[in-house]
């Protein structure tokens, strides 16, 4: 078999191409890959991209990679993160539902990611910074889903503190920048800007975290429509027409046509939808809202989550020596609210509901 690389019309045995191509890796991760990346980025990459080598910097210095951008760091300590693990047994939207097809926190976390890419690749951003922002945007979200932190706030406001809301992506911010490990995960300023202002209606510093912005709506909106109508709450003729005609009948129709809306309609430095697909992305919404988020059968169990909340507060506030180390460790600086407010928002579904069972519920015991 000819062989192209390294030595283009060249025939090599494989043993001597092996060898060869070994040694030019090593050379050039010796003369630095990571300037390799950075030259690519410039000559490759849109103007209204961030630049790695253009980073605000960490909240304090490190020894630079040879071998990975900064934006490549970043996107790595999430990943190996607890906190990334835990989104695994998060709820998306729907509690404890039977069966291995509903989405979890981490999925929608993953699908995020993807489409997030997409758009990026597209308008020419920088691929490494909207994976990272996309994979640590919702690393504070609560147990039990945006009901979890529903129920938080609705603690603070019944016990004396109603100027407390409880906001999983200041929470994700909060866990990168000081709770993982006890020290956060020291990310650089546009991850942690664009993991902060994933929510819609706010205005990330980069054009990357704008794709995020998008990309979790995007996501969220179709992977919850089809979790409900695999459930059977919904079904598809349900929907308004209007919306359907414009952004398409099917589920990858719905999110191939949002993408590509957002990539023609994108210029001058913005990222944008038409008009005509944010209206019906809007009025998707608005149903999602009516007829699914607030008011659906798979919704009953959260009027139990409240209970649950409550109790492990009450329970942890008076327990502050049972809380772990990460937590307990800013219990002087910040008091006790926040860092039990810290352990149970960190907490799974399974955990939380295990916890609450062992503090809460009596046990059988054998008569010796």
């Amino acid at each position: 078999m000819r062989q192209y690389f390294p030595f283009p019309g060249k025939t090599l045995k494989k043993s001597e191409n092996r060898r060869i191509l070994a040694g030019f890796v090593k050379s050039i991760i010796m003369e630095n890959m990571r300037e390799v990346f950075y030259q690519r980025e410039r000559e490759t990459l849109s103007q209204y991209a961030m630049l790695c080598e253009n980073t605000r910097g960490r909240q304090w210095s490190i020894e630079e990679s040879p071998v990975r951008t900064e934006y490549m760091r970043d996107r790595d300590r999430i990943v190996h993160s607890k906190a990334f693990r835990r989104l695994k047994d998060k709820t998306q939207v729907f509690i404890n539902p039977v069966g291995s097809h509903y989405r979890t926190r981490l999925t929608h976390t993953l699908e995020v990611a993807q489409i997030s890419r997409t758009i990026s690749r597209c308008l020419l951003l920088n691929e490494d910074l909207t994976e990272a922002i996309a994979l640590g945007h919702d690393l504070g979200h609560t147990p039990f889903g945006h009901a979890g932190e529903r129920a938080i706030t609705t603690y603070y406001r019944e016990n004396g503190h109603p100027e407390l809301k409880f906001e999983h992506n200041a929470q994700s911010l909060r866990i990168v920048e000081k709770l993982e490990n006890g020290t956060g995960l020291n990310l650089t300023f546009e991850v942690r800007d664009g993991i902060y202002h994933h929510r819609k209606g706010m205005k990330p510093a980069t054009l990357e975290g704008m794709a995020v912005n998008y990309a979790d709506r995007i996501a969220y909106l179709n992977h919850d429509m089809d979790d409900a109508l695999r459930a059977g709450i919904v079904k598809i003729d349900d929907f308004p027409k209007e919306c359907l005609s414009v952004l398409g009948h099917t589920h990858s129709e719905r999110i191939n046509r949002m993408i590509t809306d957002i990539v023609s309609a994108s210029g001058e430095g913005a990222l944008h939808m038409s008009r005509e697909v944010e209206e019906a992305t809007a009025q998707l919404r608005d149903y999602m809202f009516r007829k699914v988020y607030l008011d659906s059968a798979a919704k009953i169990e959260e009027k139990k989550v409240q209970e649950v909340v409550n109790l492990l507060f009450e329970y942890y506030l008076e327990h502050l020596e049972e809380l772990p180390g990460q937590y307990g460790r800013f219990l002087e600086a910040e008091g006790p609210l926040a860092c039990v407010a810290d352990y149970i928002s960190g907490m799974t579904d399974r955990y939380a509901v295990t916890r609450f069972q062992q503090i809460f519920i009596p046990h059988s015991w054998t008569m010796l």
